[in-house]
This record gives C-alpha cells, sequence and structure tokens, in this order.
C-alpha cells in the first residue's frame, strides 16, 4: 500500500483514481487568484516609466504568456532597452506586492490533496511565470511537494507554443494521451490541441467562456471543486 493509499485508509476514504497518469496545471488565473495583482504592477510599471498606462482589459489578455511576449503585444515596437527597462521596473512592482502571496482559488488546496491520494496520478505545473516568480510562489506557500515536474516560460517557449508541454511530458515519460492541460485562457488550451492532448478550461480566470470554446476543451468548468470531481470520476 502506498503513502497515499495509507493516508486514504486512515481517514476511511475510498482511494480516487483519476482519468489521466499526468495533469497539468497553468498558474496564474488557474491554481492562484493572481490576475489583478499582475495588472496592477504592470500598470504601475508603465505609469513609472511615463510610457501610456494599459487597460486592465489589456493586460489580463496577456497572462499566460511570457514577459517578452507579454511586452510586445501590450508595447508594440519598444525597443531591447525599453524592454529591459519594463522587465525591470514590472519585476520590481511584482516583487514588492508578492511579499504578501496572492491567495489559491476556492478548493485549489482541497481538490489537490485529493488528486494526490491517487498514486498513478501525478501533477505538474506550465506557466507563463519566470522560473524565479514560480519557485517564489510555491516556496510562499509550501506546496512544492504537490508538483513533480514545472516548466517556465523563461526556459523555454513561450505558450502557446507545445514545447514546454512536450518537455513535461518526456520527464514524467507519459504520452500526450495520458495527460491533460488545465488552463484559464486559449494559450493555455492551444498549445496542449497542437500536439492532441485533452485540454480543460476554467472559466474563473482571465479568458471568456467564448473564447475558451474556440480550442474545443473537453470539460469547462466553473470552479475548482467540479474540475476534480470530473478528473477523478
Amino acid at each position: 500500500m502506498t503513502k497515499a493509499e495509507a493516508s486514504a485508509d486512515r481517514r476511511g476514504l475510498a482511494v480516487p483514481r483519476c482519468r489521466y497518469r499526468l495533469v497539468i496545471f497553468d498558474w496564474d488565473g488557474t491554481l492562484m487568484d493572481s490576475a489583478e495583482r499582475i495588472v496592477a504592477c504592470m500598470q504601475t510599471a508603465a505609469r513609472e516609466l511615463q510610457w501610456g498606462v494599459p487597460s486592465a482589459a489589456a493586460v489580463r489578455d496577456i497572462i499566460g504568456l511570457g514577459l517578452p511576449e507579454a511586452m510586445d503585444r501590450l508595447f508594440p515596437g519598444i525597443t531591447s532597452d525599453e524592454q529591459d527597462r519594463l522587465r525591470e521596473t514590472y519585476g520590481h512592482q511584482f516583487r514588492l506586492a508578492d511579499r504578501i502571496p496572492a491567495p489559491f482559488f476556492p478548493g485549489v488546496v482541497q481538490g489537490i490533496e485529493r488528486l494526490r491520494l491517487d498514486p498513478t496520478c501525478r501533477l505538474a505545473v506550465a506557466t507563463g511565470k519566470s522560473r524565479r516568480g514560480l519557485d517564489r510562489a510555491l516556496n510562499h506557500d509550501a506546496c512544492g511537494e504537490w508538483f513533480v515536474a514545472s516548466r517556465t516560460a523563461d526556459l523555454t517557449r513561450s505558450k502557446p507554443h507545445p514545447q514546454m508541454l512536450e518537455e513535461l511530458l518526456v520527464e514524467c515519460e507519459v504520452t500526450a494521451e495520458e495527460a491533460v492541460m488545465i488552463g484559464d485562457t486559449e494559450y493555455d488550451l492551444e498549445m496542449a490541441r497542437a500536439i492532441g492532448m485533452d485540454r480543460v478550461a476554467v472559466t474563473y480566470g482571465v479568458h471568456e467562456r467564448e473564447r475558451l470554446l474556440r480550442s474545443e476543451p473537453r470539460l469547462v468548468a466553473e470552479d475548482f471543486p467540479s474540475l476534480v470531481e470530473w478528473l477523478l470520476d
């Protein structure tokens, strides 16, 4: 009996079984409720640089992309020097704000605990955050043990290119058919669709339901607990 099974047995719980061998989560907007923080920090950085301040909707739209790709969309035509200034200013603002960790969405902690009871299922992260940013979030909440692997946009290609998913499949030794990508943006879903991987959309993040449906997700979940119920069905 595995540790997960023993834990469930002690509490009188049936050991759940997940549909997939590998469940890959986006971070911001899927697990962590950090969108408003990202918007505020980007707007503050632009204001500090005395550039035009992008709208909240424009910033929300780029959440999930790597920072270079996000900057190109928000400020078309900026030079490499200007990119460096924006990266430094935004990073400073975000580190200040991140001294108090953003919360997880309702049901995330309990749902992850249920998924981890299945010894045949492993969890991973594919995020537009930097490695430093993701590590800071994992350390803040002591949740690093939840995940067997992770990929960040500064160490591989940014979403919607599927490279981070391909690397996770190789590292975890599973096929695309044995895995699922879960995210709140079309960038998450499109990188999964590019390699024939199942994908699940959550509607409580940054992209609207209609936009997510274009990527033909297997499920559209309104909240995290219903997502977990489907995964363990």
